[in-house]
């Protein structure tokens, strides 16, 4: 065994694999970030390929169908990278002694009342992906002992297409936008989920024992509502450019969408900070980080 490890991250467009890629590169890890055509979940040959030729101490799956309304009239497709593929996968790291870092969500519970959800509430998606995505998990449980599933919710990054860049695009655009306000959660940094993998793949690859496996929370600290993020991305936007952006506070009732979101999305992290150390950022820190990052990289490339 090398003393440097190395991952194997599936999903190599995301904004969770974008971000490791990033972290790991400044961390003394290797990480090979795969997509396809490269390695296709959706076919046990290529995941098999990948595994043996890159031979990974560990294995990330940030790979998803994570199209949430797109799901609901193609619940075919969804199950099929979302469990089905994700089955197998589990199976191949089994058959090579490999640990599964999993991502999973807070929609396979139904949002109901007002406190953080655990890891042992009891879960009941409200849509066809959040169903597809608690298939997924089961799946991981099933067949592979070395795991760690990841729940975690409201991703946004640098990266990719987020609520984050929509929100500074309609700034820029429309001068404003109408935002639900009776969604409560935690936006969370992929950049900060990517840290907190690194950290659980640390203790994994070092030994860690085997009841630190399991399923786990992580989200930002602090809670908000869509309009509370999006009133902060626009206070940051407005002293930058000296300008006033228009916030309208709606609720889900007044934007319809194909598949129901959960009112309640908020995630208790105190046993993954309890099991390995990983202790969540403040909400506003992180997304504050992250705005004046897309800001500035916007003024250099005009």
């Amino acid at each position: 065994m090398t003393d440097r490890m190395k991952i194997l991250c599936i999903g190599k467009s995301g904004q969770v694999a974008q971000a490791l890629a990033e972290r790991t590169a400044f961390a003394g890890v290797d990480c090979v970030c795969l997509g396809r055509p490269e390695l296709d979940l959706l076919s046990a040959r290529s995941i098999e390929a990948a595994l043996d030729g890159i031979r990974p101490r560990l294995v990330v799956n940030a790979a998803a169908y994570t199209n949430v309304d797109g799901a609901e009239t193609d619940q075919a497709a969804a199950l099929a990278l979302n469990a089905n593929a994700v089955r197998r996968l589990a199976e191949h790291c089994s058959d090579r002694g490999l640990p599964l870092v999993h991502l999973s969500t807070d929609y396979v519970f139904d949002g109901s009342g007002a406190e953080p959800f655990v890891e042992t509430d009891g879960t009941a998606p409200l849509n066809a992906y959040g169903a597809s995505k608690l298939a997924g998990e089961m799946a991981v449980r099933e067949a592979l002992s070395q795991h760690v599933i990841l729940r975690t919710a409201w991703v946004y990054s640098p990266f990719g297409r987020n609520f984050v860049k929509t929100m500074l695009r309609l700034a820029e655009e429309q001068g404003g936008a109408s935002v639900v306000n009776d969604q409560i959660g935690a936006p969370t940094s992929a950049l900060d989920i990517a840290d907190a993998i690194l950290l659980i793949a640390r203790q994994i690859d070092a030994g860690s024992e085997p009841e630190k496996c399991g399923t786990y929370h992580y989200a930002a600290s602090g809670e908000a509502s869509w309009a509370d993020v999006a009133a902060l991305i626009f206070e940051i936007y407005e002293k930058r450019h000296g300008c006033k952006i228009k916030l309208k506070r709606i609720p889900s009732s007044d934007y319809a969408t194909p598949a129901r979101r959960p009112l309640n999305s908020r995630l208790n992290t105190n046993k993954i900070t309890e099991t390995f150390g990983v202790v969540p950022k403040d909400w506003k820190l992180s997304l504050e980080a992250t705005v004046e990052r897309l800001l500035q990289e916007r003024a250099e490339t005009r």
